[in-house]
């Protein structure tokens, strides 16, 4: 493990099943790592689809939303994310993973689909609030389980390709929003949230093993004793430098990933591509998100987390300044998908890391505090990409806010790699 434990007291958390060893995957653990991705895919899908029907609320509803206002409502579904990131992984640690991703997942799917019979932007806005609670409570408890029905071998690896279902949801939302949206309109692709209801919802509650409570303990003797959780174990010695820089880097991260996501159809159809194309570009970018999930995952393995992830947020640094350039179509596709590979691709990795850092017992919460905080970047960067194009200020500078959070990802992330050395050296942390 990368950290240090009592020989005395092991850490108990629940087989997966019958014959799991740590050398292999069992055939349930399989099940239910499948399961926690098809829930990530859609969550993925319900954080990207406001991105993908933005221009239609502005243009065809009739609720007088204008760029900044539309902005703010983009900005709701991450203040609930940033809610649940935080207490759904304390929750997860104290209650136990399978309920809370269960719970969570309900929660998003229901109030998603309620986005479609929105009567106005005030009751839409608290709609995805709502739902953003479910949706960021879900990432750090899936992790958190798949972390531990997975040989330790492989948690790095599973826990970067696990995240690849966020970018593959958005690609969904970009594929099925071409046809959908000029042929019914915008609420119908919030009704795609009734299949995660009906299907993967109750595949969840088949597969997804119960687990013991991961900050119980096996005593000496075989008496069951309790190990210290929530964030006051975070913000102390000797995680306090590295929670911080974790969550400070997650922040900026999300801030250059969910700005993208949320506005990048709308900047292209201000750019002058009509809504087809601007969500070919949306396409790119979440098609190059999926890319850099396996494409990081390789390398954190054979490189280490904290490396690849500063070369992925400075390819994603650069990738954005050159787009300011105005370069041709077919080098702004390529740029697009080397965004995502490098935005999604240090996220996954931040994920990784800290999944791989922390003790059983305080990985949902590490997880959680560092998503939830981070959900500060998300909820900014819709809300900063509107106030910029109000502004007068141009798509151009989006685009320069997101690569700048990309560049200051790159420069924290070193900080992280420093942090560890150094723990390393005083014999705290070997991660």
């Amino acid at each position: 493990m990368n950290h240090t434990t009592s020989a005395a007291a092991p850490q108990r958390t629940a087989a997966p099943a019958p014959g799991a060893g740590l050398s292999g995957f069992p055939r349930r653990s399989v099940l239910a790592v499948l399961v926690c991705w098809l829930l990530v895919v859609f969550d993925g899908y319900d954080l990207i689809v406001y991105g993908t029907v933005q221009g239609s609320l502005i243009n065809d509803t009739g609720w007088g939303l204008t760029k900044a206002t539309a902005g703010t409502i983009g900005s709701m579904a991450f203040v609930g994310m940033m809610i649940g990131a935080v207490f759904a992984g304390r929750m997860s640690d104290t209650w136990g993973r399978r309920r809370t991703i269960i719970g969570c997942a309900v929660v998003f799917s229901v109030f998603t689909i309620l986005c479609a019979f929105a009567p106005n932007a005030p009751v839409f806005g608290g709609l995805r609030l709502l739902a953003g609670i479910g949706l960021g409570g879900l990432v750090p408890s899936a992790n958190a389980l798949v972390a531990e029905l997975v040989p330790e071998k492989w948690r790095s690896t599973i826990a970067t390709l696990m995240m690849s279902g966020v970018p593959i949801g958005g690609s969904i939302a970009a594929l099925v929003g071409i046809p959908l949206i000029p042929a019914f309109g915008w609420p119908v692709m919030f009704l795609v949230a009734v299949v995660a209801l009906v299907v993967v919802i109750p595949l969840g509650l088949r597969y997804l093993p119960e687990t013991l409570a991961p900050n119980s303990v096996v005593a000496p003797g075989g008496s069951a004793a309790r190990s210290p959780v929530g964030f006051g174990s975070l913000l102390r010695a000797p995680y306090l430098g590295i929670s911080v820089l974790f969550a400070i880097g997650t922040l900026v991260t999300l801030f250059a990933w969910y700005g993208l996501g949320t506005w990048l159809p709308n900047l292209m159809q201000l750019a002058g591509y009509n809504l087809g194309s601007a969500l070919t570009f949306a396409l790119a970018l979440n098609l190059g998100a999926v890319a850099g999930s396996v494409l990081t995952a390789w390398a954190g393995t054979r490189f280490g987390p904290i490396p690849t992830a500063i070369a992925a947020a400075a390819v994603a640094a650069v990738a954005l300044m050159v787009l300011v350039t105005g370069p041709p179509v077919a080098v702004v596709y390529f740029m697009l998908v080397l965004a995502g590979v490098g935005t999604h691709g240090t996220q996954c990795l931040i994920i990784a890391a800290v999944a791989s850092h922390y003790p059983a017992h305080l990985r949902g919460t590490a997880l959680g505090w560092a998503l939830g905080v981070g959900r500060i970047g998300a909820v900014a960067a819709p809300q900063a990409g509107g106030l910029l194009l109000a502004a007068g200020l141009g798509v151009n500078s989006n685009f320069l806010a997101f690569a700048g959070a990309a560049a200051a990802a790159a420069v924290l992330i070193a900080a992280v790699g420093v942090k560890i050395k150094k723990s390393t050296a005083v014999g705290v942390s070997n991660v």
